[in-house]
């Protein structure tokens, strides 16, 4: 099948996080399997990659442009809901993928050209649908934990099949041998005024954050002026060496904010046996279950601390959590094989609304 997934979110070179990462190890089965994956996404202008992006878009004339560099086509527009028929026309997909920013208009866009729709809903920020998600009629819904499927019904009254992110273990499985609490994604939504009084705290323990989303110059400078003053932070850029960052890793704090759907760091640290220290906010508390400890985002801050010095310095207690993690990671809901069947269930599903038409 040629199979486009079609959203407003960012793209690789362009943008990353868990999104991202969860399509793209999608888009590799899909072609590993004899699948045609491709990729709808907005441009951004910025960086030598845009500017270059922006050139071929002037020269094109067809209101965007495609690249190679995930090792599958990327289709890059300012505004994707106004492409896709356009898209259509060029790859005759026979189902489109929709998903987060812009899931409406975009949905809509090809359920027009006649293109079958499955909807892979990865956070309940309902806002970014862009309209009634209940108006994409007939279309399939894949749910990324079982918080957001419930959120989806209770809302709209939509029902889902769950299928947790996908992970490709040989990128973050290792033998992790640090001493260090690291803290990925450092922004507020993420939980970083917590992080930081917890690291306050601790002044013991190493503490280590890491970029996700990138961060502005101006963002980047207010984090590096926060944590000046501490002595046991050290901050890193973004990494594609996820396994060389968790081999470094003891303890992995996600002490989010933000209404997350999933926690995609939790499952990924669980593959190295690492335990995590993260709130209960949204499907996070499902992500880290018995693998690690999950807290009230607002609980007081001697009950984190608690968590998080135990863990580093109780050889026994850290040992526990660790075998927990390993365990939990290895659970069906999380086999790769089995969540890729799931997917391609729902999308041949969905496929077989054209033919039936």
């Amino acid at each position: 099948m040629d199979i486009v997934f079609a959203g407003g979110n960012g793209y690789p070179p362009q943008a990353a996080g868990g999104v991202q990462s969860s399509t793209h190890h999608l888009a590799r089965k899909l072609a590993d399997t004899g699948h045609r994956p491709q990729v709808l996404a907005p441009l951004y202008g910025e960086g030598w990659f845009g500017l270059q992006a922006r050139a071929r878009l002037k020269l094109s004339g067809k209101g965007f442009v495609t690249d190679m560099t995930q090792g599958y086509p990327v289709h890059r527009a300012w505004f994707p809901d106004q492409v896709a028929n356009t898209v259509v026309r060029q790859v005759q997909p026979d189902v489109a993928v929709i998903q987060c920013h812009g899931t409406v208009p975009i949905g809509r866009a090809f359920a027009a050209a006649g293109v079958p729709l499955v909807v892979y809903l990865r956070n309940v920020e309902f806002a970014e649908l862009g309209g009634d998600i209940r108006s994409l009629h007939g279309a399939r819904f894949i749910a990324n934990s079982a918080f957001t499927a419930h959120r989806y019904a209770e809302t709209f009254g939509i029902e889902a099949t769950i299928i947790r992110p996908s992970i490709d273990r040989t990128l973050y499985e290792t033998s992790p041998d640090g001493d260090l609490v690291t803290f990925i994604n450092p922004v507020p939504a993420k939980g970083l005024d917590r992080a930081m009084e917890i690291a306050a705290h601790c002044p013991e323990i190493p503490f280590l954050f890491v970029e996700s989303w990138q961060l502005s110059p101006d963002q980047r400078r207010d984090l590096a002026k926060r944590i000046s003053g501490y002595s046991n932070i050290r901050f890193e850029p973004r990494t594609n060496d996820m396994k060389g960052l968790l081999r470094r890793t003891r303890v992995l704090l996600a002490p989010s904010r933000w209404e997350e759907a999933w926690g995609r760091v939790a499952s990924e640290a669980h593959c190295s046996g690492i335990p995590v220290v993260g709130s209960t906010r949204g499907g996070l508390g499902e992500a880290i279950g018995p693998g690690g400890i999950a807290l009230d985002y607002d609980a007081p801050l001697a009950d984190w601390v608690g968590a998080v010095s135990r863990l580093w310095a109780d050889p026994d207690h850290h040992a526990a959590l660790s075998s927990a993690a390993l365990k939990y990671s290895l659970r069906p809901e999380m086999d790769s094989a089995r969540q890729f069947d799931t997917f391609l269930s729902v999308v041949e599903d969905a496929a077989r609304l054209r033919t039936a038409a």
